[in-house]
């Protein structure tokens, strides 16, 4: 309940203190609630009973403080709830001749005493709302319910614990008020506040006028009127009512839809759950069949394999006399300079490699048709194999489904997924799609087993003149390898001199960087105080020593980093330097170690791995 001081002057609203009662505020009975209030808390809007508190209303905190009994609303900076006077005068201020009890009553501001001499007749809507105006005992602050015998309109706003000090028949202080719509009175006096306080005439049609034109002084900036925001009151208050109402119609509908929504889903589970079963087991089956398909193929290509292998040993066997001749005369002929030479061992590397790609083009057109044939083992197995997959993933994907339950933790929204692809086939297709992979697989077989023994006349005649002819070229080397080590000795004594100093160089730009890394944590600092000292709320903003010496620290900061990054550059320009150099001994060393490797490393060791007679035929 609102407990009021005696007043003198009639019901005052600015001498309304309002200390946390039970009564509920409007917005709480007619909003949607805030995240910590509970829904359930929230009084249901009721017309009838606007304006009227109960006993079980739990008191608002959200509305404004304590409002005190001295001073002016002005010198107090009005903190919510009941606004102040719109009289512009302090001496007539409501708040301090309501409570003054040694100033007489005829000092007290019209907005608060309801006991006025003279009042202007009303017009139009205001003399509607006037006649329509609630009854005093629809208007006491212990009303529970409202008297039959007198029942406000359902369009008057409702009443808070707030207004009780309103006089009787006059709007809540919040709501639209019936002198709002006449013109607002001009002040042209040039007092110490106001338009007129900076001393300079601004005059237009719309000067002063709060609402339609901010009134600017050096103090502040008004950009609404109260009628402006008495109006904007009653349009929230009334969308909420309004949003209630629905909120309420809509739960009722929808729990009703529930019931038989619900009957109706635990139905279709059930029948959808049964047919997935049935489905399981058809894709079992022919399962089953296509593993026993892929086995047959399997070991019919192994048989082929067997025989390919034997071919394609001898190839790979071939490979590596022609490997190494390939590769020496490719290694020799990109020698530069005084490196080009063609001398006897590159004469007998050609020798050896036509001979090589006269034997690999025998064994290429014999192994073209051998891979044909196997060609198209592989290709029924894969499609039998795919079938396979699929049914596989099908079966896991059904029997998946048939597990699943209301309680199953994979459940999830899967927008498209009741949608008919073009794509999907037909039960009768996807069975004779089964028949046909088998039976397509089961003739490919038989064309397979009558081709397992034609691989074994080609390997013989390959190997006979390989053996002679690695011998002549092994005598070639052994001269070229002792010049070409002896200078290649003296580049490497030089660029190790020059890859010492380079590490050294590395080692120096590392430290720079960790140094300027490092000062990043000084710098975010220095500028995370400047940016939170840019915060500061008006006159607090100013530019104190503390701010000038953090713009300093950013400063000598950004000097330091600068040093250490022009010391860093100077190093990388070091290191490019010596990286230059250490490119041209790489590159001599590279030409001379390119004939060693071919001379020495490559030819040499490879060419004492050299294949047999019988590794040439094909044999292991």
């Amino acid at each position: 309940m609102a407990e009021y001081p005696p007043r003198m002057c009639g019901p005052c609203p600015h001498a309304a203190h309002f200390e946390d009662t039970e009564a509920d505020h409007y917005f709480s009975r007619n909003q949607n609630p805030e995240p910590h209030v509970r829904f359930h808390e929230a009084t249901n809007l009721n017309e009838q009973n606007i304006g009227v508190t109960s006993a079980n209303l739990s008191p608002d905190l959200r509305v404004s403080p304590v409002k005190g009994q001295g001073g002016s609303g002005k010198e107090r900076k009005y903190l919510g709830g009941i606004p102040p006077c719109q009289d512009d005068k302090p001496i007539n201020d409501c708040s301090n001749s309501c409570l003054n009890a040694s100033e007489p009553e005829s000092k007290a501001c019209a907005c608060c005493s309801g006991r006025q001499e003279e009042r202007a007749a009303l017009k139009g809507l205001l003399k509607k709302a006037d006649s329509v105006s609630p009854s005093k005992t629809m208007m006491h602050a212990n009303a529970g319910d409202m008297n039959s015998g007198s029942q406000a309109p359902l369009s008057e706003p409702r009443m808070s614990p707030d207004e009780r000090s309103q006089p009787t028949g006059s709007p809540p202080c919040y709501l639209p008020q019936p002198n709002d719509s006449l013109p607002h009175p001009l002040d042209n006096n040039m007092g110490p506040v106001g338009p007129w306080a900076t001393g300079r005439v601004d005059w237009g049609p719309l000067s002063g006028l709060t609402g339609t034109r901010p009134v600017v002084d050096k103090y502040s900036i008004a950009r609404y009127s109260e009628g402006d925001w008495r109006a904007r009151n009653k349009e929230i208050l009334e969308t909420a009512g309004d949003e209630l109402h629905r909120a309420r119609l809509i739960d009722w509908n929808g729990r009703q839809c529930l019931e038989s929504v619900q009957s109706e889903t635990d139905k279709n589970q059930e029948d959808n759950t049964k047919r997935l079963n049935q489905r399981e087991m058809e894709i079992h089956r022919w399962k089953c069949e296509l593993e026993r398909a892929i086995a047959a193929s399997s070991e019919e290509i192994l048989f082929m394999e067997e025989q390919r292998r034997r071919l394609k040993q001898a190839a790979s066997v071939l490979t590596i006399p022609e490997s190494i001749a390939g590769e020496c005369i490719d290694r020799r002929t990109g020698r530069l300079d005084s490196e080009l030479v063609r001398d006897d061992v590159e004469e007998e590397l050609i020798k050896e490699l036509a001979l090589c790609s006269e034997i690999r083009d025998i064994f290429s057109r014999t192994l073209k048709d051998v891979e044909k044939q196997l060609l198209e083992d592989k290709t029924a197995k894969q499609r039998m194999e795919f079938d396979w997959s699929d049914k596989a993933v099908s079966l896991q994907i059904d029997s998946t489904n048939m597990a699943l339950n209301n309680r199953s933790t994979i459940l999830l929204f899967k927008p498209g997924s009741v949608r008919f692809p073009d794509e999907q086939s037909t039960p009768e297709y996807w069975e004779h799609f089964t028949r046909e992979t088998l039976l397509e697989g089961e003739a490919t077989r038989q064309r397979s087993a009558t081709l397992r023994g034609t691989l074994d006349a080609i390997l013989i005649n390959a190997a006979r003149d390989l053996r002679t002819q690695s011998d002549k070229v092994e005598l070639a080397l052994a001269k070229r390898v002792a010049c070409t080590q002896e200078v290649t000795n003296r580049l490497e004594r030089d660029l190790k001199e020059v890859l010492h100093n380079l590490a050294t160089v590395e080692d120096l730009m590392a430290d720079l960087r960790a140094a300027i890394r490092r000062m990043d944590i000084p710098m975010k600092k220095a500028q995370t105080r400047l940016d939170n000292r840019l915060l500061r709320p008006r006159v607090e903003n100013c530019r104190d020593p503390p701010h000038f010496g953090l713009i300093e620290e950013v400063k000598s900061i950004g000097e330091g980093t600068a040093a250490l990054q022009a010391q860093l550059n100077q190093a990388m320009q070091s290191q490019a330097n010596l990286i230059k150099a250490r490119g041209e001994l790489e590159k001599e060393i590279m030409y001379k170690r390119k004939s060693l490797d071919i001379d020495n490393e490559r030819t040499r060791k490879i060419r004492s791995f050299y294949p047999s007679a019988a590794a040439l035929s094909g044999y292991t």
